[in-house]
């Protein structure tokens, strides 16, 4: 049964919860951007160009924090189903909070990048093993997300151009984002036909996504043109156009780090060049094109601070993708050695740590009120 695409007249959101359950009867995937926001913060700033000992425990500390928090949300999500099967199923017909599917296997990526940036000096080798189970599981839940979502879209859910936002890009780009973690497993792989297989895979997963993201974008520009910007409430979705621009980039560029090296150890030396070189000239272009969708997303933002804009979840939604443009801008500064994409990089992760800042408090004042605890697909229903 689809969701209602509103809230009926009279319905109030809880100010206390009534009841601890209420917060796994509320629970969405919604909560598992702020996983995402958090796992990219720690990853940025264990790769600004300046390090120091405090720096890296503080990454590693969010880093850890972050796999507490996705431990603790798959839980309470799973409880919903368990509990609450007849209203969490109501999901697949709500055209805004089923594209959050996207969210799950975006946070479990960052989760993995850890375990190599982070776990692999702390507890060894065997942590790859790990790594590359994880990375498999993301690759699957990334793929159905990419698929079946949009199924949905076409054959359950209502749409309309006029309220379309950059939300639809969540289930899509999650393959993308698996695409880049592939990039960082990869040559932490003992054998070579397993690092081919995984490189292999990412770039598929990297044309899986990025096209059809790129499609929703040329969508999203014709909507903005002719219905305007989307309700202050979405104020955040505006930035999520930076997603799959600066993953895409990062992607590519760490993709073409691994296949000189992998191509020739299986045979493929000659390939492993192209690879790189295109790895680095798209990465290069990707970037130049984040970079007006990043100056676009400022200017609208502005303009929705000078009207008020009510917080909820969706302002996880600026940081993810600050964060992917972030890393794909201290990527570029170590390939090609430039003090203009390190200065960026840098000033670009701290403002990310800012947003993060703010964004978990309002978070956290807001699950303490249980305000935000709010099921749209069951928002209507009789308590």
């Amino acid at each position: 049964m689809p969701c209602p695409r509103s809230v009926k007249p009279g319905f109030r959101p809880l100010s206390h919860l009534q009841h601890p359950h209420e917060v796994i009867r509320h629970f969405t995937p919604n909560w598992f951007a702020a996983t995402m926001g958090t796992g990219v913060l720690a990853l940025a700033l264990a790769q600004l160009p300046v390090q120091s000992a405090g720096l890296q425990a503080v990454a590693e500390g969010l880093w850890l924090f972050n796999v507490l928090l996705f431990v603790l949300f798959c839980g309470l999500y799973a409880a919903r189903w368990l509990l609450f099967f007849d209203e969490a199923r109501r999901i697949f017909g709500h055209s805004t909070v089923s594209m959050f599917f996207g969210t799950i296997p975006m946070g479990l990526a960052t989760i993995i990048n850890g375990f190599l940036l982070f776990g692999v000096p702390r507890w060894g080798a065997g942590v790859v093993h790990l790594a590359e189970v994880l990375w498999w599981l993301d690759v699957l839940m990334s793929v159905a997300c990419g698929v079946l979502i949009p199924y949905l879209m076409f054959t359950r859910q209502e749409h309309s151009i006029d309220q379309m936002t950059a939300v639809w890009l969540l289930p899509v780009v999650a393959a993308e984002v698996a695409a880049a973690s592939g990039g960082l497993l990869a040559p932490h792989l003992a054998d070579a036909h397993a690092q081919l297989v995984v490189l292999v895979t990412s770039y598929v997963l990297w044309a899986f996504s990025l096209p059809v993201a790129f499609s929703i974008l040329t969508i999203l520009l014709l909507r903005m043109a002719l219905h305007k910007l989307p309700h202050e409430s979405m104020a955040a979705s505006s930035w999520l156009a930076l997603g799959p621009i600066g993953t895409g980039a990062l992607g590519m560029l760490l993709l073409g780090v691994d296949a000189p090296a992998i191509f020739t150890a299986n045979g493929l030396p000659g390939i492993g060049e192209i690879a790189a070189g295109l790895g680095l000239v798209a990465g290069i272009t990707l970037w130049g094109f984040g970079l007006w969708w990043l100056l676009s997303a400022l200017l609208i933002t502005l303009r929705y601070l000078r009207e008020g804009i009510p917080f909820n979840l969706g302002w996880w939604g600026f940081t993810f993708p600050l964060g992917v443009y972030s890393l794909a801008t201290l990527k570029l500064a170590s390939t090609l050695d430039l003090r203009f994409f390190s200065v960026v990089g840098s000033v670009l992760v701290v403002a990310l740590a800012i947003l993060w800042l703010i964004v978990s408090i309002r978070t956290i004042q807001g699950a303490y009120r249980g305000e935000l605890f709010v099921s749209p697909c069951i928002a209507g229903l009789t308590k």
